[in-house]
């Protein structure tokens, strides 16, 4: 599924002037990023509520697709810097990780793990 077609689903903010064509794979939730390092496959969305810019740095680490941050949470500047900079999206919502991967869900992303 294309990230413009989950962009357009759903109620997600983003800072930046365009969406990158991307073809999102697969999805992962977590706010372990010792998980996510291990577990993420590639052109995965990643679902988490961490805000700090480790997240671009492991999100830039397994190749994701985008990362969305769930629950109202906003991310620091640093970290918009640092999507900005790698050049990975990164979005805001102010639904719950739990709503957000359902939704993700029903239009068809499925979760996937890295396979070793």
């Amino acid at each position: 599924m294309q990230l413009a077609a989950i962009v357009e689903a759903l109620p997600l903010s983003f800072d930046q002037e365009a969406i990158p064509e991307i073809e999102v794979a697969g999805g992962y939730c977590s706010d372990l990023l010792s998980d996510v390092m291990a577990k993420a496959a590639a052109k995965s969305i990643w679902v988490t509520n961490q805000i700090h810019p480790n997240v671009i740095a492991v999100a830039s680490l397994i190749d994701a697709a985008a990362v969305i941050i769930a629950g109202g949470i906003k991310p620091e500047e640093h970290t918009l810097n640092k999507s900005r900079e790698v050049g990975i999206p990164l979005f805001a919502t102010d639904l719950t990780a739990f709503e957000v991967v359902g939704r993700l869900y029903e239009l068809g992303v499925r979760g996937i793990i890295r396979s070793a």
